[in-house]
């Protein structure tokens, strides 16, 4: 018999797989980042990391630096959800690489209550100020 952490686990691996899909959406060439909310087991938004509306796709510059206008996908799927007649307050955001700290300061604000992720970040700096507003942080491996 599956225990509820068990499914809970199973459940939380498909969403970052389905981040995963979602990020082949991005323009970027550096890296491709894709996030959904989910709230009830319902997502409610998705995101991936490219430029704003009305942008042409266009990432990163010459040097392949990426673009200071450039959204990250944490960013755009909080966004969408805030245009929407969603909330996100409650909710869970997937995303396939660890926030950072703009980004963790969107999600705090946003109201979500759980980040799992699936490809660690260069600094621990955003889950760290995460964890210190007393949201849940999950690292799940999806190679494993």
């Amino acid at each position: 018999m599956i225990n509820k952490t068990d499914k809970q686990h199973e459940l939380d691996k498909r969403y970052l797989r389905m981040a995963s899909i979602w990020a082949e959406n991005s323009y970027c060439k550096r890296r491709q980042v894709g996030a959904l909310i989910v709230k009830d087991q319902m997502i409610i938004s998705d995101g991936y990391n490219g430029t704003p509306s009305g942008f042409e796709n266009v990432c990163e510059d010459e040097n392949n630096v990426t673009l200071p206008y450039v959204l990250h996908a944490e960013a755009n799927a909080i966004t969408k959800v805030a245009a929407s007649s969603n909330s996100s307050k409650g909710a869970t955001i997937y995303v396939t690489s660890a926030p950072c700290i703009e980004c963790s300061k969107l999600i705090i604000q946003s109201g979500i209550v759980r980040v799992v992720y699936s490809e660690k970040y260069r600094t621990e700096e955003g889950c760290d100020l995460l964890k210190k507003a007393n949201i849940q942080v999950d690292y799940i491996d999806l190679n494993e």
